[in-house]
This record gives structure tokens, sequence and C-alpha cells, in this order.
């Protein structure tokens, strides 16, 4: 019997063979793909990184660079001085002049006046004063007739008050709000009082040579919040120094006196005090430094013996300033300490300055036309001569540059070899 061919039925193994092909030529290809694509993230990491090394290597380079021009600028005393700009008319022998808010205050008998640092006048406050002094803070300063009877206080945008004493002004100092305190001569016991910029009398405190002791010097904070005060008192024949704080918040209240401080110390001669900070606060003497922290209840946390003869004291809110005499040696010695009482600088020099005075951290001295600038770190960044008698001078924005003030006019400077 024969077999029948069914003519429905087809071979297929052609067909699936060419499938299977196709399936592993598409996984070949995907495969290949996805090679590609890990070759290629790993080419592209591998650029990346050579860009942050080559991006490194210049921050490197430019740090170095920056740092090499930083210790050439300033590992290295300069001797002369170029003029960038000058504004005449500004200095005169008769004027006094002290930097203050960015700008200059001008004051002499008859009146003060604020110059931005082109020499514009900006206000103008006429007085007549036989005998004035200024005391002056970050915000705040106040012109005073030693031996009289007027005070003026000012800010930056001018005048803020003016108080007149009933009895002759020994010292004064201000607050940042424009408080003052003054120690008034009488002929009993010497008076304290404190003034707003109304010239309303806050405080009045009473001293007695008995108790107390002499008033020589007063201070307040820069809140205006708590009053130091720094007497002088014989004691069986012995001098004593005194401190004395006095809290005019909540912390005083229910103290005698509002007194919440109160240091003896024997042997030795407090002649200034002054506040640092809200903080921190010190009293200089004769042969100590005692420096005092605290905002309510100032506490002792150091007392520094001082050997050498002390020619001049000088401070900022970060250091105290000493010129010193050594005794037997020519020259003189200067010297800083941080706000912990840290001796961090002791530089000697030679040569007499009548003014000195802390900007940041550099202490600059000059007289007539000399002038010496040393850093914080002990570099003497200048020492030479000026063309005019130097008035005020003081350091502003930008590298090894001054705002100078001489008989001649303001003069934007810059130091230079």
């Amino acid at each position: 019997m024969s077999r029948r061919r069914n003519k429905n039925l087809h071979v297929v193994r052609d067909s699936e063979e060419q499938t299977d092909r196709l399936l592993r030529q598409i996984m070949t290809e995907l495969d290949s793909e996805e090679l590609s694509r890990e070759e290629a993230e790993h080419q592209a990491k591998r650029r990346r990184k050579k860009r942050r090394g080559r991006a490194m290597a210049v921050i490197v380079t430019l740090l170095a660079a920056a740092v090499g021009i930083f210790l050439f600028i300033h590992l290295q005393t300069y001797t002369a001085i170029l003029v960038s700009d000058t504004y005449t008319g500004t200095g005169t022998a008769g004027g006094t002049y002290t930097e203050f808010a960015g700008g200059i205050l001008r004051y002499s008998r008859d009146g003060i006046s604020y110059l931005n640092q082109k020499s514009e006048e900006q206000w103008n406050q006429p007085y007549q004063i036989k005998n004035p002094f200024i005391e002056a803070n970050d915000t705040s300063a106040a012109v005073y007739d030693k031996g009289g009877n007027d005070i003026f206080v000012f800010q930056k945008d001018g005048i803020k008050g003016e108080i007149h004493t009933a009895l002759p002004i020994q010292k004064m100092a201000v607050s940042g709000q424009g408080i003052v305190c003054v120690i008034l001569k009488d002929e009993s016991a010497p008076k304290i009082i404190c003034y707003d910029t109304a010239g309303n009398i806050l405080v009045e405190h009473k001293t007695s040579l008995a108790g107390t002791g002499y008033p020589v010097d007063v201070s307040i904070s820069p809140d205006g919040e708590v009053m130091q005060v720094v007497y002088l008192h014989t004691q069986d024949g012995k001098i004593v120094s005194k401190l004395g704080y006095y809290n005019f918040g909540e912390e005083g209240k229910d103290k005698i006196d509002r007194q919440v401080v109160s240091k003896e110390y024997e042997g030795c001669v407090l002649a200034e005090g002054f506040f640092l900070s809200q903080n921190m606060s010190a009293a200089i003497g004769d042969n100590l430094i005692v420096i005092f922290k605290g905002k309510e209840t100032p506490e002792e946390t150091a007392a520094i013996k001082v050997e050498e003869k002390i020619k001049s004291v000088f401070h900022n809110d970060k250091y105290i300033g000493m010129i010193l005499k050594k005794e037997g040696k020519s020259g003189y010695e200067l010297r800083l300490y941080n706000a912990a009482g840290k001796q961090v600088l002791s530089k000697e020099f030679s040569g007499e300055y009548s003014h000195v005075k802390l900007c940041g951290s550099q202490v600059i001295l000059y007289d007539g036309k000399k002038c010496s600038i040393f850093t914080r770190s002990g570099i003497q960044r200048f020492e030479g001569e000026m063309d005019h008698q130097i008035l005020e001078i003081f350091p502003v924005a930008g590298v090894n540059k001054y705002i100078m003030i001489n008989t001649d006019g303001m003069e934007h400077i810059r130091l230079v070899k």
C-alpha cells in the first residue's frame, strides 16, 4: 500500500534556523553595543580623571603662586611711597585728625567735621571749646572740653547730642550707642555721671577718698550697660589701686551702688582702663596688666607683671599693645598681648615716635615725617619718611594701601621699595 503525501504539511526547519541565526546576531550586536558603552564610559572616566588632575595641578600652581606673591609682599620692608591720589586743602597745622567709621574726624577749638576717603566734607558742627579731647569707637565719638563743661556726641551721620555738665570734666568715655560717662572734678570728691545723648542723667555715682578712692579713669562697655572705674587709694601708708565694675542692668539692680566687682592691687598704680569688646576689658598700671572676661559680672582671667618701663599703651578689640623702655638698653620694645593675656609679639626698634596706634593687625608709629609700620607677625612693613608732616595715617582696602593726612592735604598712598 503506498503512502500518500499530505499537501497541507510544510517543512519549517530552515525557517527556524534562520530565526536562531537572527537572534544570535541581535544578541551579539547587543553584547557588542554593551561593551562599546562600557568602553566609552571607561574612556570618559579616564578623561574626567585627567581633567581633574590637570585642574588640581592648575589650582596647586595658582595657590603656590598666590602664597609666593603674598610672602613676597608681606615679608619685606618698604622704604618709600607712591602717591596715587591727592586731595589738597584737607590738612591744617592747627587741626587734629582721627580715623572714624571709614573716614576722618577733623576737630579743633572751633568745631568738628567728618570727611570721607576723598576728603569731601560730609558734615560740619561748629562749637567753642578751649581744650578739645576726643574719644571714639567704631560707631560713636564724643568731643569734650577737658577742664570745661561741654560734650558733643557724634555718629557717622552727624551730631547726636550736646551735653553740659555742672562741674569741670576730667575724663570721659563713650559707648557704641553714644552714652557717655564722665569723671567730674569736685572740691570734696569727684563724681562719676553717665548721660544719654540728650543730656539726661542715667547714673550718678559718688566717690569718697576714704572709701572708694580717687577715680583716675572710667570706661563703658559698647552696649552702655557696664561701667569700669579705676581708683587710686592709700591704705596704711601704701598705694592701693582698685578696680570696680558697675552693672546698670538686671545683674546689678540688687547690688549696693550696682557694683558687681571690686578688686584691689597693692603696690601698683593702675592708671588706665578700657573695654576691648563687650566681654573683654583690661586695666594697665605701672607694672601690671589685668584682663577681665565676662559681660554681666567680669572675672579676672590674667594678671601680667611688666618689668620694663611703660612708655605708652594702645589697644583695639583684639590686642593690647605697649611701647616699653628697657633699662640699660638703647631703643624700645614693641609688645603685643592678645585678649587672653598671651604675649604674641616682642619686637625691638629704634627711634622716637610720639604717636602709635593699632589698625587691625598692624601697629603704626609716626612722628613728624617719620613713620614705621609693624605687622602682628613682627615684620617691619615700612620704615621711612614722608614728604610732609603726618597728621593721621591708616590702612584701607588693597595691597599696601593707606590714607595719610598731612599738612598739605589728604593722600592715597601705596608702600613701595
